[in-house]
């Protein structure tokens, strides 16, 4: 799509506004969700309470089928936490689009692949630096020549793979989901009321759709991090 985006230079680096305020606003929402279902723990848990344990449940779980010793609970949080942050912005586009003189300043931030490679970043840099704490930095660099000397460049090249295929396909998913509803939109308003009615329940099957596609994404991108991070945290000394 060619959308244009509120650009803003601060010190010569660039700064596009729509990516910020969309992940901001993605945070803030599941600050609130996560606030709302918290509110007044009991020992017999309210309806609310039963959701914010079964989404603890489900990553908890995502975690211990990849570390089900001792070690993969310092990750529970982490993955609690991504798998929300990623879950609200694959969502975040199919409910509210701000678009302003043709300019986009909010949509799906997972949308945008600067986003979903920050998050695979921020998921590769915590799996290095757990693997150089439990095994030590020489054992770390070690690893990269097992089980022989010339896997050296297959195990660095494997490092780029793991970090594009990661947020590549979480953008991928997102970004076309986001391109076809615009389509549909677009073919609503182009001949009227009859296209209206023709594209208005194709509309609303695939908003379902991607609605599906947001949660297995989330689970997806979820499931792959806590595998590569075991990978590393549990690496043969």
């Amino acid at each position: 799509m060619d959308d244009k985006y509120p650009i803003i230079s601060i010190l010569g680096i660039r700064f596009n506004l729509a990516n910020c305020l969309s992940v901001l606003v993605s945070a803030v929402l599941v600050f609130a969700l996560v606030f709302f279902l918290s509110r007044k723990i009991a020992l017999k848990p309210t309806k609310r309470q039963n959701i914010l344990e079964w989404i603890i449940d489900f990553t908890n779980g995502i975690v211990k089928s990849a570390m089900p010793g001792e070690e993969g609970k310092q990750f529970y949080l982490f993955a609690f936490v991504m798998f929300m942050f990623v879950f609200i912005s694959n969502q975040l586009g199919l409910i509210l689009q701000i678009k302003v003189h043709d300019v986009t300043w909010l949509k799906s931030p997972t949308a945008n692949p600067i986003i979903t490679m920050s998050l695979a970043m921020i998921v590769l840099v915590i799996a290095h630096y757990f693997s150089v704490e439990r095994l030590g930095f020489g054992n770390y660099m070690k690893s990269y020549i097992k089980p022989v000397g010339f896997f050296l460049p297959i195990n660095i090249i494997e490092q780029f793979t793991n970090f594009l295929t990661l947020s590549l396909r979480l953008y991928g998913n997102i970004f076309a989901g986001e391109v076809l509803l615009s389509l549909l939109v677009k073919m609503a308003f182009s001949h009227g009321p009859a296209t209206m009615l023709v594209t208005a329940p194709i509309q609303m099957v695939w908003q379902g759709f991607s609605v599906f596609i947001g949660a297995i994404q989330a689970y997806v991108f979820v499931t792959l991090s806590i595998v590569y991070i075991s990978e590393k945290v549990e690496m043969e000394d």
